[in-house]
């Protein structure tokens, strides 16, 4: 049994990407994290030029799906990708505005994330070691949602907070991710 797990993991340490730009992007993201921890105008930009980059990826997912979906999906796909990529150009074009809208929806996103990462962490206990550390930060992104609810500064600050502090969790875990994985692809063969 144990020959068999090891086989499987020097596998699964060929397919996965090196180990370093695990590294890189780890640092990358903590790197984010400092500068929107400043709290300031370059909070402001650096977060809607985030969610540009974030939205432009998803519209470029939605446009590569339109290749492999048939009938009305390859429409409902198309229209996605050009609303993505379209909310991605205007957050690069007003980040101010950007920031502001993003503010205003922060805590209701808060509640529906916190809430699937409670799910995910809960239904993931068995596979990851670490499942606890989603599941306390999915509560509190629960609770932190309903506090900001229908007050603009709390949702403002929290968002930067929210911002900051996935950007830290996200670099922390790449991180990790780049020695586990190291560990895995330089497991000596037996």
């Amino acid at each position: 049994m144990s020959a068999i797990a090891a086989a499987s993991q020097r596998t699964l340490g060929r397919l996965l990407p090196p180990w370093w730009l695990f590294l890189v992007v780890g640092i990358s993201w903590m790197i984010v994290a400092l500068i929107v921890l400043r709290f300031d105008y370059t909070s402001v930009n650096a977060i809607a030029i985030l969610f540009g980059i974030v939205a432009i990826a998803a519209g470029l997912l939605e446009l590569g799906m339109t290749v492999i979906a048939s009938g009305w999906w390859k429409l409902l796909y198309g229209v996605l990708a050009v609303a993505f990529i379209a909310t991605g150009i205007v957050s690069f074009i007003h980040p101010g505005d950007t920031f502001l809208a993003l503010a205003a929806v922060i805590s209701f996103f808060l509640v529906f994330a916190g809430t699937f990462d409670i799910i995910n962490a809960i239904s993931a206990r068995r596979e990851i070691d670490v499942w606890w550390v989603q599941l306390i930060g999915g509560i509190i992104e629960v609770a932190r949602g309903f506090w900001a609810a229908g007050y603009y500064g709390r949702s403002a600050v929290l968002l930067v907070a929210w911002v900051s502090a996935f950007a830290i969790i996200r670099g922390v875990t790449n991180i990790v991710m780049a020695f586990r994985v190291r560990e895995l692809q330089h497991a000596a063969p037996g």
